[in-house]
C-alpha cells in the first residue's frame, strides 16, 4: 500500500490567543478525519514569530491574517498560503490573490444583541479596542453594531478605551467606570472579546454596578480561561473557530493538489452562546433583592449565609427574607444553593474531576451534601450527570459545510 506524500505545512498563529489556539484544533481535527500526511512547522512555545518565515522551505502555509504583518511577510509568498481572519464590510479590505477563511464578524454581533434583546434589555452599548491596523477586526464589529442600532433607530453607544498596559491601568479601570456610571440603566454591554469583557466586569465590580441587573455583559470566544478569573460566570458568543481550521485546512490539501482556489472566500458564523450569569438579566423590583442576588452571584461558593447576604445589602435577615419570597418566590438560601448548583454543573462539565474537590470549591459543606442537592434538584448524582454531559459533548460534529453562509 502506497503512504501518501508528506507535505510540510506552517502554521501562523499565535496559540496564547483562544481563537488561533480552536483554529489550530480545527486543522489537526481535519487531518485526523483524512489521509492528509502533513509534518507541520510551529514554533515550539506556540507563539508567531516571522523574522526568516520568507526563507522557510515548505509546501503550503495557513496563517492569522487579522495581524497585518502576517499579510505582508507573505505577499510574495511561492507556495499556497490559505488566510484565516476576520470578515470585512468591504470586500475590498480582503488580501487580493489568496484564499480566505473568515469568521462572520457581523453575525457575531447580531447573535450577541439579539441575546440581550431576548432578555429584556432596551439600552445597548459595545466595549471595543483603540483603533489600530492590528484590531481591524474589532472596528468590524463596531461596524455591524452600529448597522444594527441604525437599523432600529437607536444611537450606536461605542467605547474603545485603552489597551492593556500595566503603568496605564489605573487610568484605563476609572475611564471604564466613567463610562459605566454614564449609561442610561439597565443596559446590555457586548465586549469584543472575553479579555475585554473580563476587564468590564471587574470595573463593574469595583465601581459597586450590578451584573446582570444593572449591566448585562456578553463577551465573544467562550475562552475558559477569561471564564476562570471572573466572579460572575462570563456569557459569550461562541465562535466557529474550530469550523474554520477544518475549512482552511481543506482548502490547502486542495491547493497541494493542483486546485486553484485564489479568491475564494468562506464566512463562518458563529456556532451559538454560551449563557451565563453575566447576561441573565431579570429586572428585581426591589433594590434590596437586587443587592443581594448581586453579593451572592460573586461569593456564593465561598460558604456565605443569608446573615452575611443582609449585612452587605444593610437590612435585618427577617427582612432580606420576606423580599425574596415576595419578588422570587424562594427563600436567601435557595438562591446561595442555585448558584452552587449551576457552579458544580460547570466543573463537571468539562471533565472528569473529584467530587469532593468539586465540592469544595462551590461551597458545599461536604461532597454527601452536594450529592444530596443533585438528586433532589436534577433526579440523579453528580457523577451521573457528568456521565450524561460527557458522552452528550462525545458525539460526533458535523462535517464542515464549505460554502459562504448567508450575511
Amino acid at each position: 500500500m502506497l503512504m501518501p506524500k508528506s507535505h510540510r505545512i506552517a502554521l501562523l498563529f499565535n496559540a496564547n490567543k483562544i481563537f488561533d489556539r480552536e483554529v489550530i484544533e480545527g486543522i489537526a481535527a481535519y487531518l485526523s478525519s483524512t489521509r492528509s500526511s502533513w509534518d507541520l512547522f510551529l514554533e515550539e512555545d506556540f507563539r508567531l514569530r516571522l523574522p526568516g518565515i520568507e526563507d522557510w522551505q515548505g509546501d503550503g502555509v495557513i496563517a492569522d491574517f487579522d495581524d497585518p504583518a502576517v499579510a505582508a511577510a507573505l505577499a510574495r509568498s511561492r507556495i499556497p498560503v490559505v488566510a484565516v481572519g476576520g470578515s470585512y464590510e468591504n470586500v475590498n479590505a480582503y488580501p487580493a490573490g489568496v484564499p480566505y477563511v473568515a469568521t462572520d464578524n457581523f453575525k457575531l454581533i447580531k447573535l450577541a444583541y439579539e441575546h440581550l434583546i431576548e432578555a429584556g434589555l432596551r439600552h445597548f452599548a459595545l466595549f471595543s479596542l483603540p483603533e489600530a491596523q492590528e484590531n481591524r477586526w474589532a472596528q468590524e464589529r463596531e461596524n455591524a453594531f452600529r448597522s444594527l442600532m441604525r437599523r432600529d433607530r437607536m444611537e450606536a453607544e461605542v467605547f474603545r478605551g485603552q489597551g492593556t498596559s500595566a503603568p496605564s491601568w489605573d487610568e484605563a479601570v476609572q475611564q471604564q467606570i466613567n463610562w459605566l456610571h454614564s449609561l442610561p440603566k439597565p443596559c446590555g454591554i457586548i465586549a469584543v472579546t472575553d479579555a475585554r469583557a473580563r476587564q468590564l466586569m471587574q470595573a463593574c465590580m469595583i465601581a459597586g454596578i450590578e451584573v446582570p441587573e444593572q449591566v448585562a455583559l456578553i463577551g465573544i470566544d467562550n475562552d475558559p480561561l477569561a471564564r476562570m478569573l471572573t466572579r460572575i460566570p462570563l456569557s459569550s458568543v461562541i465562535q466557529g473557530a474550530q469550523e474554520m481550521g477544518r475549512a482552511a485546512a481543506h482548502l490547502l490539501d486542495q491547493m497541494l493538489h493542483g486546485a486553484r482556489l485564489a479568491n475564494t472566500r468562506i464566512l463562518v458564523p458563529p456556532a451559538g452562546i454560551n449563557v451565563l450569569a453575566s447576561s441573565k438579566h431579570e429586572p428585581a423590583k426591589h433594590p434590596h433583592v437586587m443587592r443581594a442576588r448581586h453579593f451572592i452571584r460573586q461569593y456564593a461558593c465561598q460558604g456565605i449565609k443569608t446573615g452575611q447576604v443582609a449585612d452587605y445589602v444593610g437590612i435585618s435577615r427577617s427582612s432580606l427574607k420576606s423580599y425574596f419570597r415576595q419578588e422570587l418566590g424562594c427563600s436567601v438560601h435557595d438562591e446561595i444553593l442555585r448558584f452552587r448548583l449551576d457552579a458544580a454543573i460547570a466543573i463537571l462539565e468539562r471533565g472528569d474531576c473529584n467530587l469532593a474537590n468539586v465540592a469544595l470549591s462551590c461551597g458545599f459543606t461536604s461532597s454527601q451534601y452536594m450529592h444530596s442537592v443533585f438528586k433532589r434538584e436534577l433526579g440523579c448524582t453528580p457523577r451521573a450527570y457528568q456521565d450524561q454531559a460527557l458522552q452528550g459533548q462525545a458525539e460526533p460534529a458535523p462535517d464542515p459545510q464549505f460554502q459562504h453562509a448567508d450575511s
